[in-house]
């Protein structure tokens, strides 16, 4: 499908995390057909590429849901109205028509002509944060991780985690009962995860199932041919500990980076788009934005808010490319799902 130009479709949908993939149904349940481009090579965004395994607690009539599996309800729930995905892809430019339509151009060279864009990018194109650590190239894919796809693949290894906030945390938590040792090395002795985590980690560590190292930060590695033998790690007072070491995962957060999108004449505000928030609508006429990439007072940065700003974007958008039609709410009990 790459390399051609896609006729009058109604939306095309950057970014296809949980956000966006709710917005496909959202706007299909309007009759509206949808494109989704990600630069990523895989639905999901954040949730698979970082914590597929991790819970999630507050999703409506799931006391506990794990990303990925949130993920694949989302695609299921997104399915009947058949989006067509553009992955491993960005989107490079969003020009404006003649007629208020657009011509959005990816990296690929994929030109989608639509009526309306909804911008659904989360923190935009993102990177874990390094630390800088010589020859740490030579160990990533191998004994380096900055995610985790599955906790069987540190089965019966030693680990050292490195870092203080909710993904060093979590993921210590959730590695402890398949590894042999873990370690989680953090350069301040206070945590910056959610109180109820650390009080979990605080109890691992007392029961000796987790050890705590602090304050320490990360100084060099041992290893050849991308097999790590041991972390050197430093205190304050530069007196160094060797910890034998299989893998290592450090969890120092992510680079953010909204991309050529920022250059489409958009208004941008500290890396977020600003929006209407009671339409969702960019400075730019049929243009709009939910999910963490959107910004306005008092926004709530929740997968939850970013949903209620699919529904929103989405009835909005219908308005737009339909302003004679008069629209009568339905709820999906009474109307069921298009087709």
């Amino acid at each position: 499908m790459d390399n051609q130009e896609f006729e009058e479709r109604d939306v095309v949908i950057i970014g296809a995390g949980p956000v966006g993939l709710f917005a496909i149904f959202e706007c299909g349940m309007l009759g509206l057909k949808c494109h989704v481009v990600d630069a990523l090579d895989h639905i999901g965004g954040q949730c698979v590429a970082l914590y597929p395994e991790k819970p999630i607690y507050d999703i409506p009539a799931f006391p506990e849901i794990e990303a990925a599996n949130l993920i694949q309800r989302l695609e299921k729930q997104s399915e009947p109205f058949s989006p067509i995905y553009h992955l491993g892809q960005q989107v490079i430019d969003i020009q404006g028509l003649d007629g208020g339509e657009f011509l959005v151009v990816t990296s690929k060279g994929t030109q989608i002509r639509c009526r309306c864009v909804i911008v659904a990018a989360g923190g935009g194109a993102f990177g874990p944060n390094k630390p800088p650590l010589d020859n740490i190239e030579d160990f990533e894919g191998k004994s380096i991780f900055y995610s985790c796809r599955s906790k069987e693949q540190f089965r019966g290894k030693n680990v050292v985690v490195a870092g203080g906030g909710d993904s060093a945390v979590d993921w210590a938590l959730s590695l402890c009962d398949v590894v042999e040792n873990l370690y989680i090395v953090h350069r301040r002795g206070k945590f910056r995860a959610a109180p109820e985590s650390v009080r979990k980690l605080d109890k691992l560590c007392d029961d000796g199932v987790i050890e705590k190292i602090v304050p320490y930060q990360l100084k060099s590695l041992e290893g050849s041919d991308g097999i790590l033998k041991s972390v050197i790690v430093s205190d304050i007072d530069g007196n160094d500990r060797l910890i034998s070491a299989d893998i290592l995962l450090p969890f120092y957060g992510l680079s953010m980076d909204i991309g050529p999108i920022a250059q489409c004449g958009i208004e941008i505000d500290s890396n977020h788009v600003k929006v209407n928030k009671t339409t969702m609508e960019t400075n730019i006429k049929g243009v709009f934005a939910i999910g963490d990439v959107a910004t306005y007072e008092h926004k709530l940065k929740l997968i939850l808010t970013g949903f209620a700003e699919a529904a929103s974007a989405a009835h909005s958008v219908y308005r737009h490319i339909n302003p004679d039609v008069e629209m009568h709410m339905e709820y999906s009990t009474s109307k069921g799902v298009a087709s």
